[in-house]
């Protein structure tokens, strides 16, 4: 090998965008396939997790071109975000040339990676000419009646003056300033994603290529449940009541009491502020609302002094508490509790001394343990009694009914989607308020609204909203001053259709209608598991809307889904407890040291890569050392795809060595001739292995076996090499390494191609039709045969597949292998256990 492997790299990338050999017309003979890995955000490094991901996509597009499809994968920027702003407070620039110089530095990486990407089609989110045409979206959602604003609570940072989202509540505390924070109603921007609840939850059902873990995930996100709404009417006060939502209407017998969220309107209304209740309530507001949250929370509560009337026995009054796990988003804001049968409430009641009683009757219950929350039948519940839980159900809400006291719903976990985000560096609501016309849409031909370029980043508030001039405008119905809206898009905003403008990246209008009905559905999708749930509920949500308002014909955006495993690497601390870069460390002796400092290491769990343990592989550097195809066969060899990686330099060095070998063959070996003629070897084991190879691996990389589909080339390497020495087999071995290159060029292009032509082909590998097998070729001709003697194993032989056992048992005696064993002893018998062994008895 005369050039190195970064110039064998280079060369061919160079030629791949000189021809344009990955770009694809939107209308063609042949089928299409449109592979697409979720876009990433241009923190300004590829890690280990992007090549992961990229590499899988890329193999699956250039084994589709190469089976005979126009194949579309593309890539872009998801480049809005709030840490563009965290790196404008830090390093005093400015969010768009901080993230215009990642994405530049990371396009240069990708590329030098090899990825098959159609470059002519890549979109960046932050440019006005991309999210100009989800501003226009937004107010067509708005005039349909499925954007809309509200008064919302949001957790609000008094020291940095912001919205913080839950993530970053952390402990009642603002993650960066460390504030307490406080609990604020402002007006929020809202897309009506619930209006598609049932369809989103009926739908989901059907993408059977998805995981099902990521369907499930899904299903409990949007989390139809069937109940009743119950009224407890106030105590003392007919005209009023507390509506509860539950799905167990049938344990209303065994309630002990009804909880409220911190801010339900009877609290404000109807209970006495005493200062310990003032306190509570403070604290309510300052706790996180996400689920987790929640969840993982002490569940605690107040007595507000006030009762309601137990909806089926008028004289049984339960004790109202403001407690901390019942928030006003879900159901009615309100719970009745039932410890007997539900954790939660068992929780509760154990800590504030209510009542627990039993009203559902199964084998092994002990409530001085726990909860019973299994089916059963009915007891201490009068009209009730004796039913089975399910038809228990049923009755109570008749019943309910029956009396005015309630009714049947159907409740969705899922919330509309609130979209406000009070930040500079996201795409400005399309909004102008006006005294006189209140609420008015930026006309069409003043789109887009872009952002300021002299903005201040204080880490204080919203730059938008504390800039001198941007918000000042003219009211676009009646002339007089108004004011923009300051709050940018949420970010899942831009990735909610960015893979619709793919299909036509130039189309003067969101979509191009024409292309995406030829393109869309994207046919495979891959991405994180971190991405489950919001990002591909919301690409859904949007698709579906978009196909409403005449954008696509499609209302599902994604056919299959990959979600990839994690990259992990093994942990270094020094003896300082400092966390160590792997490639800070070295072996000396039979310790690890620090490479500068000299002070010892130790080597600790083997974790996902993160930049604060520090155990990342610099993608850069190993490039540097291996070149792509080495660090592309590495991600890719180990381990299914949707498992997790352990990345080792040891199965780097492996895969650099394997790529070494096949160059070093390639010199050992002349020409395939131009018409190889299989018949000539009808029979052989290699002909057999070389076509195992092809028809097994092609299955491989069409059900994401991509380790195994190496593992198939590796083989066929290891059966060409041991027929190498062989001089009438040379033909068949040169033919054989052909199909070796066309098997292994998704994984490793760069390689494949330069030994490729190195043989004189006209084509390059690319270009190339995807390798077929021949069904005739893979009959198995011969079988291997344990040989024992007395039971130990001595040999293994290859017999014809159609010798009987007594043609066995005479070949058996003239292998040179085994009759050295035969001298001297008698041969009292021969077993032949078909299919697997042969025993040569001995006295």
């Amino acid at each position: 090998m005369t050039s190195t492997i970064q110039d064998i790299d280079s060369k061919w990338q160079k030629i791949w965008e000189e021809r344009s050999a990955f770009k694809v017309d939107n209308d063609s003979a042949k089928p299409k396939y449109y592979v697409l890995e979720m876009l990433p955000y241009p923190s300004g490094k590829i890690h280990a997790g992007h090549l992961r991901n990229y590499s899988i996509g890329d193999v699956l597009a250039r084994f589709m071109a190469r089976s005979g499809y126009n194949v579309l994968h593309p890539m872009g920027w998801d480049a809005f975000g709030l840490p563009a702003e965290n790196a404008a407070i830090s390093n005093n620039s400015h969010p768009s040339d901080w993230t215009y110089s990642n994405i530049s530095h990371m396009k240069a990486q990708l590329k030098a990676l090899g990825f098959s990407y159609d470059w002519s089609r890549e979109v960046t989110s932050c440019d006005p000419e991309y999210y100009k045409h989800e501003q226009q979206f937004f107010l067509q959602l708005l005039e349909k009646g499925l954007a809309y604003q509200k008064e919302s609570l949001v957790s609000w940072d008094p020291v940095d003056q912001t919205v913080l989202a839950n993530e970053q509540v952390i402990d009642g505390r603002g993650w960066r300033s460390g504030a307490l924070v406080e609990r604020r109603s402002l007006k929020q921007w809202f897309l009506k994603i619930t209006n598609y609840s049932e369809e989103l939850l009926e739908d989901i059902k059907k993408l059977s290529d998805w995981p099902e873990s990521v369907r499930i995930m899904q299903e409990n996100w949007i989390g139809k449940s069937t109940g009743a709404e119950v009224s407890f009417k106030i105590s003392g006060n007919d005209n009023e009541a507390i509506k509860v939502f539950t799905t167990c209407p049938h344990t209303l017998f065994g309630a002990s009491f009804v909880a409220v969220s911190y801010n339900h309107p009877i609290v404000g209304k109807h209970v006495a502020k005493t200062a310990e209740i003032e306190a509570f309530i403070a604290k309510c507001a300052r706790q996180g609302i996400s689920t987790t949250s929640l969840e993982t929370a002490e569940k605690e509560g107040i007595n507000t002094g006030l009762k309601v009337i137990h909806p089926f026995d008028s004289g049984v009054e339960l004790p109202v508490y403001i407690a901390n796990f019942v928030v006003m988003d879900y159901g009615t804001g309100a719970v009745f509790g039932c410890p007997a049968h539900d954790e939660r409430d068992y929780e509760f009641a154990r800590k504030y001394g209510l009542n627990t009683h039993q009203v559902v009757e199964a084998e092994n219950i002990d409530l001085s343990k726990a909860a019973y929350t299994g089916e059963g039948n009915m007891i201490n519940s009068f009209f009730l009694n004796n039913m089975s839980t399910k038809e228990a159900k049923i009755a109570s809400i008749k019943k309910l009914e029956e009396i005015s006291a309630g009714k049947e719903v159907t409740q969705y976990r899922l919330r509309d989607w609130g979209i406000s985000r009070q930040r500079y560096w996201g795409c400005p609501i399309p909004i102008i308020y006006c005294d006189s016309c209140g609420i008015v849409p930026v006309p069409a031909k003043d789109l887009p609204v872009t952002l300021p370029k002299d903005v201040i980043f204080d880490g204080k508030g919203n730059p938008l909203d504390m800039h001198p001039s941007w918000k000042h405008v003219d009211c676009p119905q009646c002339g007089a001053k108004a004011l923009r809206e300051t709050d940018t898009f949420d970010t899942f905003f831009e990735s909610s259709w960015y893979f619709t403008r793919y299909c036509n990246a130039n189309a003067s209008d969101m979509t191009d209608r024409k292309a995406c009905k030829y393109w869309m559905p994207v046919d495979q999708y891959i991405g994180g598991i971190e991405h489950a749930i919001l990002h591909l509920l919301y690409s859904r949500f949007f698709t579906k809307a978009m196909n409403d308002l005449g954008y696509l014909e499609v209302r599902e955006p994604f056919k299959a889904l990959l979600t990839q495993g994690m990259v992990l690497h093994a942990t270094f601390k020094d003896e300082n407890g400092n966390w160590v870069y792997p490639d800070e460390v070295e072996k000396k002796g039979n310790d690890l040291v620090h490479k500068e400092t000299g002070l010892k290491v130790v080597q600790g769990k083997v974790e996902k890569m993160s930049k604060s343990k520090k155990n990342v592989v610099d993608a850069e550097t190993m490039l540097s050392l291996y070149g792509a195809d080495a660090l592309r066969l590495m991600t890719l060899s180990d381990s299914p795809p949707e498992k997790e990686l352990e990345w080792t330099h040891s199965g780097l060095d492996g895969c650099h060595r394997f790529i070494n070998r096949l160059f070093a063959m390639s010199a050992k070996l002349g020409r395939a001739e131009s018409e190889f003629v299989a018949e000539v070897y009808k029979g052989h084991k290699l002909l057999r292995i070389i076509h195992e190879a092809i028809k097994y691996a092609s299955e491989d990389i069409k059900t994401f076996g991509l380790n195994k589909a190496i593992a198939r080339c590796r083989e066929l390497y290891n059966a060409l090499s041991d027929n190498m020495s062989k001089t009438e087999d040379l033909p068949l071995v040169e033919y054989g390494f052909e199909i070796l290159l066309q098997l292994l060029n998704p994984f490793i292009p760069h390689i494949t191609e330069e030994l490729w032509q190195s043989r004189g082909k006209e084509k390059m590998l690319y270009e190339t039709s995807w390798p077929q097998y021949d069904e005739a070729n893979l009959v198995q001709n011969t079988v291997t045969l344990a040989i024992q003697i007395n039971g130990k194993l001595r040999a293994t032989h290859e017999f014809d597949a159609g010798f009987t056992s007594e043609q066995i048992k005479t070949e058996v005696l003239t292998i040179n292998t085994i009759s050295k064993y035969l001298e001297d002893v008698t041969v009292k018998n021969i077993i032949v256990v078909p299919g697997r062994i042969v025993n040569i008895v001995v006295g």
